[in-house]
């Protein structure tokens, strides 16, 4: 049998809006990858978005590229390692490689029958997860969000923030639970001109501030940290593992926010957390951006790794959709944790009956 790669382009509603300071989403492009190969199958998952604004890659871009580019130097061995030697002079495209990459990880742990998180050196223990709340109309509708999801079983809570929504807010939230476990993203909305503001969040018992500078900075990042009482976390301006070298040089951020579609794919993301935990000691903890049950397989998976220390942003699947395209859907558990699977792979099957509702475009090639 000849390997084959399909692409599904699918457009999943989300159950409420989610805000940001990039801007308000309420429909998620995907793309989805399929490796098939000696009857079985191997499923991956691009993260990039409608527009290039969290990152400069979008789904459209992805597809072009996964199709002219990547597909054509996926190895004949199928072997994860080979694919990202073969695509290393592919200069960015992380998401693209990502779920090329991810479906190549889900294909191996499948043949060989393997739950992928003891494939990749994880840990068989609950996953601690969180959520991420948006910006809201108004502070009201905010504390409404948080108590909702509070009393769903949810254990830490993400704000995110921007300009002129930030400490007022913070601040209200702190008054009305002052004892849950608390973070802010700010997704790169800040300058160093903003440091009282940002100062001013050290009072309300933060587990960290995320992201708050530009995407592509680690400088002012490094003087931000030194003037700050509150862990600083970085998301965006950790692309790559030499990105995380050069943070820990720096002295950029105490935390990194793991995202595997941002680093290009389980092995980048493996080399950061050699990197930040086994070498240098410091936690990280596994980012969400907005997955479908097949993305998230992979996030639970990396979730369970020995120097994920802080509540992740992977939560259950009906937190986002009212209908998951995946056999099982990922549900909340108690004591806020999402459980890896024993089953071969992403713990997880494509339902293709579901699938179908929402595809609206599809691409297969041979490999």
């Amino acid at each position: 049998m000849v390997a084959r790669l399909s692409l599904f382009e699918v457009w999943m509603p989300l159950r409420e809006g989610f805000e940001t300071s990039f801007g308000r989403t309420t429909l998620r492009p995907a793309i989805l990858v399929r490796i098939e190969d000696e009857g079985y199958e191997g499923w991956g998952e691009v993260v990039a978005g409608e527009g290039p604004w969290y990152s400069c890659e979008t789904y459209a871009t992805a597809w072009h590229v996964i199709r002219d580019f990547l597909a054509k130097r996926i190895p004949p061995s199928l072997e994860p390692a080979e694919f990202q030697k073969a695509v290393a002079k592919v200069r960015g495209h992380n998401m693209a490689k990502a779920g090329v990459e991810m479906a190549l990880w889900d294909l191996k742990a499948r043949k060989e029958g393997v739950p992928l998180y003891e494939m990749i050196g994880g840990e068989k223990r609950p996953v601690k997860v969180g959520v991420s709340i948006g910006i809201q109309e108004t502070v009201e509708d905010l504390l409404k969000v948080v108590s909702h999801y509070l009393d769903r079983g949810y254990a830490r809570i993400k704000l995110k923030i921007k300009p002129g929504w930030d400490v007022g807010i913070v601040e209200r939230v702190r008054r009305e639970y002052p004892d849950i476990l608390l973070q802010v993203d700010a997704n790169a909305a800040y300058t160093l001109s903003d440091l009282q503001v940002l100062q001013a969040l050290d009072k309300y018992d933060l587990l960290m501030i995320e992201q708050p500078l530009h995407y592509a900075d680690l400088l002012d990042h490094a003087r931000l940290s030194r003037r700050l009482r509150t862990p600083l976390c970085l998301d965006e301006s950790i692309p790559t593992p030499q990105h995380a070298r050069w943070a820990l040089q720096l002295g950029s951020a105490d935390i990194v926010n793991l995202k595997p579609g941002r680093v290009g794919g389980i092995l980048p993301s493996l080399e950061i957390h050699r990197l930040w935990y086994e070498a240098a000691g410091r936690p990280l903890w596994i980012g969400g951006m907005l997955e479908t049950g097949v993305g998230r397989g992979f996030l639970v998976a990396l979730g369970t790794l020995p120097g994920v220390k802080y509540p992740s942003d992977i939560s259950a699947s009906d937190r986002y959709y009212e209908e998951d395209i995946v056999d099982e859907p990922w549900r909340l558990e108690p004591g806020s944790v999402l459980t890896p699977r024993d089953r071969p792979g992403i713990g997880v099957n494509v339902d293709m009956d579901k699938l179908s509702k929402y595809v609206r475009r599809t691409e297969h090639i041979r490999i």
